[in-house]
This record gives structure tokens, C-alpha cells and sequence, in this order.
């Protein structure tokens, strides 16, 4: 369209995850899965921690996520009036092999994807279809310690190709890991590992990394039409200051987040990471085939998600003030933060587009961007969220940069959580990231009935003109 920088084609669309957005978690044959026994968590507290299995009396929001199970139909009516091009979801893997090593899949639940496929591409909706999204049968860690067992890797790529030859024709981009980078601090949610061993979280990331490029090339074989991305978390750190220790602080606590992405898009672990491994004493269990494994099975694309931006300073005195779940450091003084203590950092989401186009020279799609805040609904049904387009626009003005002015190659951008769903940091539901509203409570209640947020005909427009009219 005129007065657009995005290509034509460009997926405009929004993201949400199985575990998240479903619900109906024990239904239709479907297994429990780690994302099943997290409970709700609180603003400002810890991770959630899993229980051991499920226990009466706990509050597990996933359980009914925000009924998009049973209200799918309707809510793919919501999607395409609002215009998207694409949707990226996620497979629940335990909605196929319930237990993740059952000798067949469960029919019910490749039938349930099959008609959600279908309906969306009817629509004109690119399904962009997430593998493993922080659930895995939990019955993986049981029985195997999920990742840390090499023999993972073949049922995940089990999984894989039974997806990828069911959904042939009806799903073209996939991705494999939701923010692989994020295992090492999160073990669990990622690859249904307990160990505080380091050695142990090291060899399941391995795995994670073979499964994801056997699964690569599984994709390739079954339908060579399949274009089959990474998705890792960015979170850029910057210099506290410009003093030298700052400058190679930050640069050494990004490294980390490039591993995956590095083996990824190369075909071979990066010599800073086998560095590391090294000097901690670890030996990775390795076989002679997995280098050509993983060189066969390098990514089509890289996508991303991006919220915030940090600081890293190297002064022993700032020490106590470094924060964060993952990485830690200190905030921004320049920036501004969000309710829930993110900075708000647009120009971030411009330094990422340009340091993995650099770095990779992969198309590039952002899958997950966006603002959690606490919306409430008016008496006429709508909500007034000035403040989300205005973070929207301002991250889509500087990503529009990053295409027009400085020639990387994006080829969609899926807001995050475009519809309610529950917070995966918090098992929270106040924390609303949508367009559309879910009348959903902290507490579980609500009758789950969608309403239309300002945000919505916003976005649309932005759809519309691809990206032409920002408001």
C-alpha cells in the first residue's frame, strides 16, 4: 500500500500459546503438562513453582486458560474481523501423545488443531504454529527428567513429524522451542528438567538443540514448502555508563542470549559457549552424527520476543540494586517502566532487529511484543487503553525504521497476548496484554465473555493499511 515501509504480504497478526489461551486441560484425551501443575502466582513474587502433580484445592489457571478450547470457533470470527493476517499459536504436545511416549497419538487432539487450521486459513489467517511453548507431558519428567534424557529428542521429533505431515498444506511456518535461550534459568517451563547441576541444564539444552534441529529437517523432508524458525527472548543490556568494564559487562551478559541462535542458524555451537562449558569442567555427551545434525538442521528464519531493555554496570557499589528474573542488572534511568516494573524501551526493539539481522542475516519476524497492564472494562463493554497504542505505535514506528531505513528483512510482527490470557510469569490474568478483553478474574472467575478494547480498532487500522496509518 502507499505510504507503507512494510513489504507486501506482511504478516501482521497477534500470539497467544496453548497453555495460556486454551484451557479444557484434561479433556478429550488430552495429558497433564508442566504448564498444568504451575498455580497461580502474585505481582512481584517468585517464579511459580511446580507442584507434584495436581493438587486439590490449588488454583491452576491454565486449567481453564480463556476458553478459546470450546470458544475457538467464534473467537476466529473476532480475529478475522479485526483483520489479522496471521496468528502464531502453539500445539499443546500432550493434546497429541498425551503422555509424550504413547505408542500412537491421540486422534481427538489432532482433529481439534486440524479444524482451528482450517477455519483460520478459510479466513485468510496464516496459522504460525509454535511446537513446544513451555509445555511438555509432564509425564516426560517423570519418567525421564524430560531434556536431561537423550532419548527426548527422538519423541520430539516423533511429535514433530506427526504434526508436520498431519497439517501439511494448512500450516507453512512453524518454530520449535518458545525462547529456547530462556532454559538455563528456567529449566522447567522449557524442557521439564529439575536440576540445579549445571552440567545437567547444559546437556539438556544440547538436546533441546538436537531435537530442534532434527526436527528442522524433518520439516523440510515432509513438505519443503515448510519455512522453520527459532524463537528466542531478547532482552538488550546496555552499558550502565560508558566506562569500559560497563561496555564489556554488557557485552558479556548478552552472550548467552546469542548461543542458541548462534546453533541455530550456523549449524554448530558457538566457541565462546563450548569456552564456558570448558571452564566450568563440563563435557557435553555428544555423538559423531549430531554435527551434521545440527548443520542439516539450521533455521529458515529467527523470531523473537522483546519487552524491555536493561543495564549492566561493573561498579561493586550498584550491585544490590541489579533486578530481574532471568538477567541480572539495572534499570534505565532514561526509560520509563510499566506497571509490572519493565521498561518501556522502543528504540531496543530497533537495536534487536539490527543485531541479529547483522549477526545472522535470517529474515526476522517479532513474534511476541506488547503491554501487560491493568484494563478495565467501561459500562458501554469496551475499554479505554490509550496507553497500549501508544506503546504499540511507538515499537511499530521503530520497527518500520529498521525495514525503510535500515534494510533489515522483517517479515511479520505478532503482538503478544492480542486476546487476555493468563500471565505466564504470574499466573495472573490482571496482567492484560490484549486487544480484546476476557472477563476473567485472578481468582478464576468471569464469564470468559470477549469485548472489544479501543486498542482493537486501532489495530485494525494499522492491518488495514499495512502499516501505513499509525494514529
Amino acid at each position: 500500500m502507499s505510504g507503507s515501509v512494510f513489504p507486501e504480504g506482511f504478516l501482521w497478526g497477534g500470539a497467544i500459546s496453548a497453555n495460556q489461551a486454551e484451557g479444557a486441560f484434561d479433556r478429550d484425551g488430552k495429558g497433564l503438562s508442566t504448564a498444568d501443575v504451575l498455580p497461580r502466582g502474585v505481582r512481584g513474587g517468585p517464579l511459580r513453582t511446580a507442584t507434584d502433580g495436581v493438587e486439590p484445592g490449588v488454583l491452576y489457571p491454565t486449567h481453564d486458560g480463556v476458553g478459546l478450547y470450546d470458544r475457538w470457533r467464534e473467537d476466529v470470527d473476532l480475529f478475522a474481523e479485526l483483520g489479522l493476517k496471521a496468528l502464531r499459536l502453539s500445539i499443546a504436545w500432550s493434546r497429541i501423545f498425551p503422555n509424550g511416549d504413547d505408542a500412537e497419538p491421540n486422534e481427538a487432539g489432532l482433529r481439534f488443531y486440524e479444524d482451528l487450521f482450517r477455519a483460520l486459513r478459510e479466513r485468510g489467517i496464516e496459522p504460525i504454529v509454535t511446537l513446544s511453548h513451555y509445555e511438555i507431558p509432564l509425564h516426560l519428567h517423570e519418567a525421564y527428567n524430560g531434556f536431561a534424557d537423550r532419548r527426548c529428542v527422538d519423541l520430539f521429533v516423533r511429535y514433530a513429524r506427526t504434526v508436520f505431515t498431519r497439517y501439511r498444506g494448512l500450516v507453512t511456518y512453524w518454530m520449535t522451542f518458545n525462547e529456547i535461550n530462556g532454559f538455563p534459568h528456567n529449566p522447567w517451563d522449557s524442557g521439564a528438567v529439575r536440576s540445579d547441576d549445571p552440567a545437567v541444564i547444559a546437556q539438556a539444552g544440547y538436546h533441546m538443540l538436537l531435537a530442534s534441529a532434527q526436527a528442522v529437517r524433518a520439516g523440510h523432508e515432509i513438505d519443503p514448502a515448510n519455512q522453520v524458525g527459532a524463537m528466542i527472548g531478547m532482552i538488550p543490556i546496555y552499558p550502565h555508563t560508558c566506562a569500559p568494564r560497563d561496555v564489556l559487562l554488557a557485552q558479556r551478559t548478552m552472550e548467552p542470549a546469542f548461543r542458541y541462535a548462534t546453533t541455530m542458524s550456523r549449524g554448530a555451537l558457538p566457541p565462546h559457549h563450548l569456552g564456558s562449558l570448558a571452564r566450568a569442567g563440563i563435557e557435553l555427551d555428544t555423538r559423531p552424527s549430531d554435527a551434521e545434525d545440527l548443520l542439516a538442521g539450521t533455521v529458515d528464519y529467527l523470531s523473537f520476543s522483546y519487552y524491555m531493555s536493561l543495564t549492566a554496570s561493573a561498579d561493586p557499589a550498584l550491585l544490590d540494586q541489579q533486578k530481574g528474573l532471568f538477567i541480572k542488572a539495572l534499570d534505565n534511568p532514561y526509560l520509563s517502566r510499566t506497571e509490572w516494573g519493565w521498561q518501556n524501551d522502543p528504540d531496543g526493539l530497533r537495536w534487536v532487529l539490527n543485531e541479529l539481522y547483522q549477526r545472522f542475516g535470517k529474515p526476522l519476524l517479532i513474534a511476541e511484543n506488547g503491554l501487560g497492564a491493568t484494563d478495565r472494562l467501561t459500562a458501554e463493554g469496551t475499554v479505554r487503553d490509550p496507553y497500549r497504542v501508544t506503546y504499540l505505535r511507538d515499537h511499530l514506528r521503530t520497527m518500520g525504521e529498521a525495514i525503510a531505513e535500515d534494510g533489515v528483512q522483517v517479515i511479520g510482527y505478532t503482538m503478544w497476548g492480542f486476546i487476555d490470557l493468563v500471565s505466564a510469569s504470574t499466573g495472573e490474568m490482571s496482567k492484560r496484554y490484549g486487544v480484546i478483553y476476557v472477563d476473567r478474574d485472578d481468582d478464576g472467575a468471569g464469564t470468559l465473555q470477549r469485548y472489544r478494547k479501543d486498542s482493537f480498532d486501532w489495530y485494525r487500522r494499522v492491518i488495514a493499511t499495512n502499516g501505513a496509518d499509525l494514529g
